[in-house]
């Protein structure tokens, strides 16, 4: 056989076979569907088996089997990497059969699904948030896992993601010069994230910020906002007494006590 008569050949299967599987789509016979149904899951054809079981499994819902086609859908999607798709039926699998065999993957599985849709930190963080939670549950529910090691390990990782994030919005104020904005934001950060590994630039950051928001306010809120500064240097300084930001951290307090005309001293601590 020559290659054109190959092709023809090759393209001629096509086309029965989608005729086939239209005339399949459009017939009313639900065993002959849910027959098929394994024959495509087996195969890989993991599109034909999903457009199936859209059908299908409504029809099966209240009897033995739907247990095994709902697990069967949730599995051609994550084989797939459609994750919003899978996530959703691992989930609602997961609340459907509580007392599957499957159920301890299905919870895994749906947390995972939210995992691979984390982003960068840079972006909206709402799947990490999501699969943290997702993990912290399938800890509590199945606490002697295999996976219950791993997920933890998971929940780790996207908790620094989230550390990232507060950590990289904050700085964004404040190199915008958006001091106000930025003293809130690394207020947060601090606030929820205490153990976090950019504290200490952090807390730099927002010293800085209420210094700079001071010296350029108006003159009737300057000497308040000052004086907030100079308490914040005090907590700066007391955490990290040799900090990589003593220079410009002792500048600003030598430039806040001149304002304030506060009495400075070698070790530029309070009494």
């Amino acid at each position: 056989m020559n290659r054109s008569l190959f092709i023809l050949f090759l393209i001629s299967l096509i086309v029965s076979s989608c005729g086939q599987y239209e005339k399949i789509l459009k017939s009313t016979d639900y065993e002959l569907k849910k027959t098929k149904v394994k024959e495509y899951y087996e195969k890989g054809q993991y599109v034909r088996t999903t457009e199936l079981l859209t059908q299908i499994i409504p029809r099966y819902r209240a009897t033995e089997e739907a247990e095994g086609l709902s697990w069967m859908n949730a599995q051609c999607y994550i084989a797939m990497k459609d994750y919003i798709m899978a996530g959703s039926e691992f989930k609602n699998f997961a609340d459907l059969y509580p007392y599957s065999k499957n159920s301890e993957e299905a919870n895994f599985m749906a947390a995972m699904c939210d995992y691979y849709m984390s982003p960068k930190a840079e972006l909206d963080q709402e799947n990490t948030r999501n699969a943290i939670s997702g993990f912290n549950l399938f800890i509590a529910k199945f606490p002697a896992s295999a996976k219950a090691e791993e997920a933890k390990k998971y929940v780790k990782e996207l908790e620094e993601r989230l550390v990232l994030k507060s950590y990289l919005s904050a700085k964004l104020y404040y190199e915008m010069k958006q001091y106000k904005a930025a003293i809130v934001a690394l207020k947060n950060s601090l606030k929820e994230y205490p153990e976090s590994v950019y504290r200490q630039e952090m807390m730099y950051l927002k010293l800085s910020s209420l210094f700079l928001y001071a010296q350029n306010s108006v003159p009737s809120k300057q000497k308040e906002r000052y004086q907030t500064a100079l308490d914040d240097y005090y907590s700066f300084i007391e955490e990290f007494p040799k900090s990589l930001y003593l220079k410009d951290v002792t500048r600003i307090f030598q430039s806040t006590s001149k304002v304030l005309k506060v009495e400075t001293s070698t070790s530029s601590k309070p009494n």
